[in-house]
């Protein structure tokens, strides 16, 4: 019994050895500014079958870039993709109590529309994406939501009372928009709030909100998001802290009708002089493992699968990517772009159909255009043309 004890404590130690070796491998010390290169041009494209393309539009981004809204909006549609997700913003629509106004998701609903393309509209209503992802009016919150714990129904009932009449007034304003495919409910539901707060929604919260749109429209599906991590150190840190109900993609896998995956394969830790520390795991064996877990049980439950956000523009180690004059980042290179999409949809089985991919990062495209680099504008471009 002791041999054998010691030879299983031999392998154990050799299995974590190769984990931790092959971890190290997705490390990466990297000058964030590199040289733009035309490899994107000569990139193979997948074909995209059924999948339909597309991309997210963030009106706190676009401000945030100093691009016009309306006029990046209308050049983005003017490119042949098929599918939009547009964000309903909760403290951007209900300014002071119960004073709503809803011009700015209105031109963008109708300007899709007459653009042809289907949008997914996110609800909200707590957490839309975009930076910095909450966007609970000042007036419906008084008080910061306490760290270190998990938001539930019993505690909060005021704001979940308010988020759910939220969120029912908006979809009582666009159900009839025979140009919205799905909501979505919540961004990365459960996760905690980035780097900056360590609250995060309860499960039984989410739920809550899940059966109020349910109730406000049962015919159309509901997609749900979660970050899918790419390597084991981010993983593990994402493990530890949702264990206790699990993560986003887990919770959208119990709630949702679609589950849309946040895939971003190469992104900044540290700075560190002249050079950043990079986690670059898109080709990593934990994240194949991962993936593989999360198919199968996608398949059983006979849900779909989407890439809500496939990464199209860099994570640098700041909120804002930068925007470097004739240079590109290191976390998303225009290559990136197509590299990233090539990955997705190497994904895609007759069993578990990729229903959908939207590219992350198009208002940076058209900074990019403004600045006199038009290469992730064109990589898509030639996405959109080949596949």
């Amino acid at each position: 019994m002791e041999e054998r004890t010691r030879q299983i404590s031999s392998q154990t130690l050799r299995v974590g050895a190769a984990e931790l070796g092959r971890h190290v491998t997705e490390l990466r010390w990297r000058r964030p500014l590199q040289p733009l290169t035309d490899s994107w041009e000569h990139l193979p494209i997948a074909p995209r079958g059924s999948t339909l393309l597309g991309i997210s539009y963030r009106t706190p981004q676009v401000e945030t870039l100093g691009l016009d809204a309306r006029a990046t909006l209308r050049e983005l549609l003017a490119y042949p993709f098929q599918l939009i997700r547009l964000g309903a913003y909760w403290m951007r629509s209900e300014t002071a109590p119960d004073i709503f106004s809803f011009d700015e998701l209105d031109w963008q609903v109708d300007a899709a529309e007459q653009a042809g393309k289907q949008i997914i509209l996110c609800v909200g209503p707590l957490k839309t994406f975009s930076y910095p992802e909450f966007f609970v009016p000042e007036h419906r919150l008084r008080h910061p939501l306490p760290e270190h714990t998990l938001i539930r129904p019993d505690a909060h009932a005021a704001l979940l009372e308010a988020a759910s009449a939220f969120m029912m007034r908006v979809v009582e304003r666009y159900r009839a928009r025979k140009a919205i495919v799905a909501w979505q409910l919540e961004h990365e539901a459960v996760d905690p709030l980035g780097v900056e707060h360590s609250w995060r929604l309860a499960f039984d919260f989410v739920a809550r909100e899940v059966e109020a749109l349910r109730a406000a429209d049962p015919g159309r599906p509901i997609m749900m998001n979660g970050f899918l991590p790419t390597s084991l150190l981010v993983g593990l840190s994402q493990w530890w802290r949702t264990r206790d109900q699990g993560d986003s993609l887990a919770v959208a896998q119990r709630l949702a009708d679609i589950v849309g995956i946040d895939y971003y394969p190469r992104h900044a830790l540290l700075p560190l002089g002249g050079r950043t520390l990079y986690l670059d795991g898109g080709q990593s064996l934990w994240l194949r493992r991962r993936r593989k877990r999360l198919f199968s049980s996608l398949r059983s439950r006979r849900q779909r699968l989407m890439i809500a956000e496939g990464q199209a523009e860099p994570w640098e180690s700041v909120t804002t990517a930068p925007n470097p004059r004739g240079q590109g980042m290191y976390s998303c290179l225009p290559e990136q772009v197509i590299i990233n999409y090539n990955t997705c949809l190497g994904w895609s089985r007759p069993a578990l159909p990729l229903y959908a991919y939207l590219f992350w990062g198009a208002e940076y495209w058209m900074l990019r255009q403004r600045s006199a680099d038009a290469s992730y504008l064109q990589a898509f471009a030639r996405i959109l043309e080949r596949s």
